[in-house]
């Protein structure tokens, strides 16, 4: 359990495993923006791809860690864990291929936001539940997978758009089904693997610098209501209805 890492020749798998769900508990995600930091910084490895086991991709942060803290320790913590990880997928010095399935939400738009290449198997939905946890957030990725008034509707929703329809977008390149999801992510991790990295490096650093969304900064605008809701109590009710099953 916890994030795991093999190589398969040149490319760098990581796994997130964090049952049930694969809620990320603070650490986990602090946990993962250094498996990412690391494997983009050895020269050996040319992409990465980013995967998970269980029931689905992401289902964001660990309310209930959050829940069970005194203070806002946990959530500063979550806060900063996410905006760690989410950004060290996006600055990671090769590409990431995202392997998505079942469930993709909250924090997994975050990742998959922000990665290179999205592979999604046929079961794969993904949504911003956000607003019905009395937080904000991962909009600035929402807006990378889909277009402004979908993505404006999908957060104001809370509803959710599946892998076959964010393919018309473009955003996910290519849907299979579940069974074959991670040979899929893997042939095209190498064929990128297979190219010049001092090519493939320079390439992710240049497109990152003609981008026209800074992620980093509107990510971090975005959590700066998250905590404002918090100090209103809104937030604190929304979890334990969560929770409790409301």
């Amino acid at each position: 359990m916890g994030i795991l890492t093999k190589r398969d020749g040149h490319v760098e798998v990581v796994t997130v495993d964090f049952p049930p769900v694969n809620a990320l508990p603070v650490q986990g995600w602090f946990d993962l923006a250094d498996a990412l930091k690391k494997a983009g910084e050895d020269q050996d490895v040319h992409v990465v791809v980013l995967r998970a086991e269980g029931r689905g991709f992401n289902a964001g942060v660990d309310i209930k860690e959050i829940q069970r803290s005194a203070g806002y320790d946990a959530l500063v913590g979550a806060n900063r864990g996410c905006h760690a990880a989410f950004g060290a997928v996006y600055d990671c010095a090769v590409p990431v291929v995202a392997a998505v399935h079942g469930f993709c939400l909250g924090g997994g738009i975050g990742l998959v936001g922000n990665a290179d290449v999205v592979i999604a198997s046929d079961d794969a939905t993904f949504g911003v539940p956000e607003v019905e946890r009395g937080a904000l957030g991962a909009a600035t990725h929402l807006a990378r997978l889909v277009p402004q008034h979908l993505m404006r509707t999908l957060y104001f929703t809370a509803r959710t758009i599946t892998a076959a329809e964010l393919h018309t977008h473009g955003s996910v390149y290519e849907v299979v089904p579940r069974a074959e999801l991670d040979d899929a992510a893997l042939a095209v991790a190498r064929d990128i693997a297979k190219k010049d990295p001092r090519v493939i490096r320079a390439a992710k650093e240049a497109l990152n610098g003609i981008d026209t969304q800074q992620v980093h900064r509107s990510y971090r605008f975005e959590q700066g209501f998250t905590f404002e809701l918090n100090l209103l109590g809104a937030s604190d009710e929304a979890r334990e209805e969560f929770l409790n099953g409301r």
